[in-house]
């Protein structure tokens, strides 16, 4: 029996079609070993950190709208998913197979997701040696950067859907480089809910860093960034001016999951460390 988000459902222990209904879903159950059969997705092309490993994962549907008909078809023996999304269809879901949804807050609770998604599948103790890695790369991250950390501070900014956005200290790749020790902008410093907050031009300079990491998510957010870097604010960023401006993977530094964190830290290890 799992506790969860809407009620108690008894689930298999060993269950062995899973069909979950998001992305940092989709990697925790990965990095446990268990390969989903269906997916919901929110990428036209996936980032290169799960391209290898989804190739024959059904696609459900985008975002977060679960087509049911394809869920039927796969006939799960187990259903994860989001309570914000899919309470709205938790009794139809739960007719095609026990259906357990976790309390999704935004990707500040990317450690707890994955927990919870460890003890449904039944792999805590795989889970326990996630952590174990997952703590192993961020102590020789630390220990590559040596005393740079005290001194260099991280920003990261995002354009999606029409936004500027910056994911402050306690969003999911905000987390990490807290872990690492890592200094932010004062304006990127903070917790707040959802660990996101809107950026307007007027503001460029609350993304001001010693290195700057853009993300964009398709053609209409790279014109977007390309409009950006015309605003003369851009030219007195410090990063701009030190030629410390990297491009990184939008959907990877937003992934929360361990996978996703993982291919954070090689771009860390890559920018930071190689390149410094």
């Amino acid at each position: 029996m799992i506790q969860h988000a809407v009620g108690e459902t008894c689930v298999p222990l060993q269950p062995q079609r899973v069909v979950v209904l998001g992305v940092p879903t989709l990697g925790n159950a990965l990095a446990l070993g268990v390969k989903p059969i269906g997916s919901l997705v929110y990428f036209d092309d996936p980032p290169p950190y799960l391209a290898a490993l989804i190739a024959d994962i059904e696609v459900i549907g985008k975002e977060e709208q679960p087509n049911i008909e394809k869920i039927l078809a796969l006939q799960p023996d187990l259903i994860i998913g989001f309570k914000h999304s899919a309470e709205a269809i938790y009794n139809q879901l739960s007719q095609v197979a026990p259906t357990v949804l976790d309390d999704w807050e935004g990707y500040p609770s990317w450690r707890n997701h994955f927990n919870f998604v460890a003890e449904v599948l039944g792999k805590t103790e795989e889970a326990k040696q996630v952590w174990a890695n997952y703590e192993q790369r961020i102590q020789a991250l630390k220990k590559a950067l040596g005393n740079r950390t005290q001194d260099l501070e991280v920003s990261f900014v995002h354009i999606c859907c029409g936004t500027i956005d910056i994911d402050l200290q306690n969003s999911f790749n905000g987390s990490i480089l807290a872990d690492v020790g890592l200094g932010r902008p004062p304006a990127q410093a903070s917790p707040i809910a959802g660990g996101i907050t809107s950026l307007s031009e007027e503001r460029l300079m609350d993304i001001d860093g010693d290195v700057l990491f853009v993300a964009t998510d398709g053609d209409e957010s790279a014109q977007k960034l390309a409009q950006l870097k015309q605003n003369p604010l851009w030219q007195k960023l410090k990063a701009v001016q030190q030629n410390r401006v990297y491009p990184v993977n939008y959907p990877t530094w937003r992934g929360g999951n361990p996978l996703a964190a993982d291919a954070v830290i090689d771009d860390l290890f890559k920018y930071l460390v190689e390149k410094s």
